[in-house]
């Protein structure tokens, strides 16, 4: 399914438009929040549920269990793969050759064909680090 293929009401362009400014991840009610209670909550659940199951947004549970998403910009890159904050639960794009290193190892070693666009680290970011 394309991205053209959402803009069929002018509520989910609006709130599709509120999530392509986002820098960082986002929960639904930041932007409930944002669009100031213009568009119901169970309107732009569902409307985030559908991006995140096609990929469009991630999805990410920080220790807290809060559940936040983040827009992905349509990559053409092969090498990519993200890193995920445990603490904040931040989701940040990386390219890097090394990681066809990492996926040619994992086939020829393990049988298994990774999905690159979906190899994701966890770990600690620099600002949750320095916060400790």
């Amino acid at each position: 399914m394309s991205r053209g293929e959402f803009y069929n009401t002018k509520q989910k362009d609006i709130i599709f438009n509120e999530i392509k400014n986002k820098v960082d991840k986002f929960t639904v009610k930041d932007i409930y929040n944002e669009l100031n209670g213009s568009i119901g909550l169970t309107t732009i659940y569902r409307f985030i549920d559908k991006l995140a199951s096609d990929n469009i947004l991630t999805k990410s549970v920080d220790n807290k269990n809060t559940v936040y998403y983040q827009y992905v910009e349509k990559c053409n890159c092969e090498n990519h793969f993200y890193l995920k904050c445990d603490k904040c639960g931040i989701l940040k794009h990386i390219h890097c050759e090394c990681i066809k290193e990492i996926t040619n190892h994992i086939f020829n070693e393990h049988n298994f064909k990774s999905s690159e666009k979906g190899i994701i680290i966890n770990g600690i970011c620099e600002k949750c680090g320095k916060d400790d």
